[in-house]
């Protein structure tokens, strides 16, 4: 061999060790070598013919034999105490075709995870798993695993040319090893590094990669043909947010399948939305800090009991949004910050890079392969775990480049905007590729500033002048600041803050929203949702009620984080999640917390029921002010429409008091009125001050509509009527 190849091999830096180690013909016959340290001795086995290789020292063995040409050779590798006898991992092919490549090359391989990783597979009649990594600085990559003793000398990969890709097939192992690659960078210093396509890690804190595949069989085709039928925006959608490591602690997903489905189908809730479920280091960072991108997080089970959870949702009605978090990922040195010795993943410009306000960093998406690592991942969600919708984490870190930070950290782009045109183009080609390929699916983006044209689709261009994102759903971040400043004020300053809970019409339909009350506003000091609410227990509780019937009612989609809809009062804890003794029958406060989660499973039932809730949703004809200044008695009365032009009256008083004859203006058209909900019922908590018959309307003009009826107002309560 070669004294440059040899001490390449020895130091982890070859880029091409197939070409030295395994058989070659060469004059005279054919060259075998092979490469195993700690071996004894290394004989060759083809036929009925054994040859001996000799020990060339460091773990080389060689030996020319006078062939013709290369036979099918096995090789019998003898340690100290042991004899084993294996396939050569370098007398194969690269696993990889030319079309893979030029793909990756492009950044377009839209199903990068089957190529990319550990895979079980057989590979020129001979099972094994094969290896690839991209990592384009590294002078050298190994694979260290369970099955060389983490070892990664005798195992060197080869590079696939300007790809950045590196491969090797590895005979005789399969599902359920251990491994990382072992990276020669730049300098020469080596890193062991966590596989960022591993689509099976260990439990955290331990890091290693686990080569697994799935066998598991779906039962929800008719949920996945039904559920494209209508368009999300103009179809019911209630979200129940849900932390599954600590929605019922100890459980795992198997465990949550057998309850989470019947609980949230029992309140009615339309889909879950799970906080990030891919593997992290530190739950403490409630997932929000990726680290396995590809794999479901291992402290609830595999990626198979995952399918189970998604599966039995399914099969129960419910469909399944989870948090995606494509703004940026933590530092840990065995993951993926400088992969390969250098910034990869990252950006190369270190302002560009830090994200200012968690400490983590942010990706290069103007990188072709990292843009193509993020738009296959949120591909395979959808497609391997059948997820039915992404909800995007920090859009707005992503799409300014001043985002968080001072003048003079950040440099404005090519027309000297603040705009990161780079994460533009990513959202844009991510949501165009999602809803191209996989029918139903909608993305939402957690976006809380005014960009332009966040759920227009990426075609249509804006005053801005760029495309829209092409999300099918937005965050009203704006809608939820405003509407929980107004209910923290005792109801006699209310009147004063009337236009917190009729700004958000103004704007109502320039995105397609949803309503969010999520895990941000029940923690670090926020309070939770009942606690927010003013007042001794029984005011704090009605004024929650109608907050939540409110909310139902305006235009856009609701989201409940767990343990609001029983009006828990202590902020949610990772630790020990939702305060689920409250609904014990010998807890003295039990049917107050019950009575609460009973008028959640109503709004539910009513609103699923009621189309002019949700099919006009994001139009300005599903929606008519009845009276929005009534700030004095701290009212707030809408029409809602459906398609027909069938309507619903909310009415909101968020007062406590209770208002007698209260004149509302109605159409002319509809002969009686009958409440369809009301907050203030006995069966919710409340005082029962309902108008249980139907209600006629009077000739009188009211409000600039031609006829009105008179109302009972119950205290702090919102009420819902219908044509009876």
């Amino acid at each position: 061999m070669d004294a440059g190849d040899r001490e390449r091999l020895l130091h982890g830096t070859h880029h091409a060790p197939h070409s030295v180690l395994g058989a070659h013909p060469v004059p005279g016959g054919v060259a075998f070598r092979a490469f195993r340290p700690y071996a004894r001795a290394v004989t060759v086995v083809s036929g009925g013919m054994t040859v001996g290789l000799h020990d060339d020292g460091d773990g080389f063995f060689s030996g020319l034999l006078p062939l013709r040409e290369v036979p099918a050779y096995r090789l019998r590798v003898a340690y100290e105490g042991a004899e084993v006898e294996t396939e050569d991992a370098y007398r194969f092919l690269p696993t990889l075709g030319e079309l893979d490549l030029h793909l990756i090359g492009e950044g377009r391989h839209e199903e990068l995870w089957t190529v990319l990783g550990a895979h079980p597979t057989a590979h020129q009649g001979v099972s094994g798993t094969r290896f690839s990594v991209w990592a384009p600085n590294a002078l050298g990559v190994r694979v260290a695993g369970s099955f060389n003793f983490w070892d990664g000398t005798g195992s060197p990969m080869r590079s696939l040319g300007s790809s950045g890709v590196w491969e090797l097939f590895v005979p005789g192992i399969g599902e359920g090893e251990l491994y990382k690659f072992e990276i020669t960078r730049p300098d020469g210093s080596k890193t062991l590094r966590a596989d960022p396509m591993a689509r099976r890690t260990e439990v955290p804190p331990a890091t290693s990669s686990i080569v697994t595949s799935s066998r598991y069989e779906w039962g929800d085709a008719q949920w996945l043909e039904r559920r494209a039928e209508v368009p999300a925006h103009r179809a019911p959608l209630s979200v129940y947010e849900v932390h599954l490591p600590s929605w019922r602690p100890g459980l795992t997903y198997r465990q949550l399948a057998e309850q989470l489905p019947a609980y949230v189908k029992d309140l009615g809730f339309t889909h879950v939305e799970l906080m990030p479920v891919a593997e992290h280091p530190f739950g403490g960072s409630w997932g929000y800090q990726v680290t396995g991108f590809y794999a479901p997080t291992a402290r609830l089970g595999t990626p198979d009991d995952f399918r189970y959870l998604v599966d039995a949702l399914h099969r129960a009605g419910i469909g399944v949004i989870m948090d995606w978090v494509p703004a940026h990922f933590p530092r840990d040195e065995w993951a993926l910050a400088e992969f390969d010795g250098r910034p990869l993943y990252e950006h190369s410009d270190p302002l560009r890079a830090a994200h200012p306000d968690w400490g983590t960093l942010e990706f290069d998406f103007g990188r072709r392969e990292v843009r193509n690592f993020l738009v296959a991942n949120a591909l395979y969600w959808c497609e391997e775990f059948h997820i039915d919708g992404l909800r995007v984490d920090a859009v707005a870190s992503m799409l300014y480049l001043d985002y968080s930070r001072e003048p003079g950290q950040w440099t404005p782009n090519e027309h000297g905007g603040r705009e990161n045109l780079d994460a533009v183009a990513f959202l844009q080609e991510m949501n165009a590729t999602v809803y191209r390929r996989v029918p139903g699916v909608v993305t939402i983006a957690e976006e809380s500033t005014a960009w332009d044209g966040v759920t227009r689709a990426t075609h249509h261009r804006g005053p801005s002048g760029f495309g829209g994102l092409g999300f099918g759903l937005k965050w009203n971040m704006g809608w939820m600041h405003d509407s929980l400043e107004y209910m923290s004020h005792e109801p006699v300053h209310r009147r004063y803050h009337h236009g917190e809970m009729t700004f958000s019409m103004v704007y109502a339909y320039s995105e397609n929203y949803v309503l969010p009350i999520s895990h941000d506003e029940v923690v670090h000091g926020k309070r939770s949702l009942v606690s927010k609410m003013p007042g001794d227990w029984w005011r704090q509780r009605a004024d929650l009620r109608a907050y939540l019937g409110f909310m139902w009612a305006h235009p856009g989609k609701q989201l409940l984080f767990m343990g609001q809809e029983f009006a828990q009062g202590a902020e949610w804890s990772e630790a020990h999640g939702p305060d689920w003794w409250l609904l014990d029958p010998h807890y003295g406060a039990e049917a107050d917390h019950r009575g609460v989660r009973d008028l959640v499973r109503d709004l539910n039932t009513v609103y699923r029921a009621s189309p002019a809730l949700w099919q006009y949703d994001t139009e300005p004809a599903g929606f008519r002010w009845v009276t929005g200044d009534a700030a004095d008695d701290n009212v707030l009365a809408f029409l809602r429409y459906d398609a027909d032009g069938s309507p619903l009256l909310a009415v909101s008083h968020f007062a406590p008091v209770v208002r007698h004859d209260y004149r509302i203006g109605v159409p002319d058209d509809v002969p009686a009125w009958h409440e369809a909900l009301n907050t203030d019922a006995a069966r919710y908590g409340g005082s029962d001050v309902t108008n249980p018959d139907a209600v006629k309307p009077e000739p009188q003009g009211w409000h600039g509509l031609p006829a009105s009826i008179r109302l009972t107002l119950p205290p702090l309560a919102t009420v819902w009527l219908r044509p009876a």
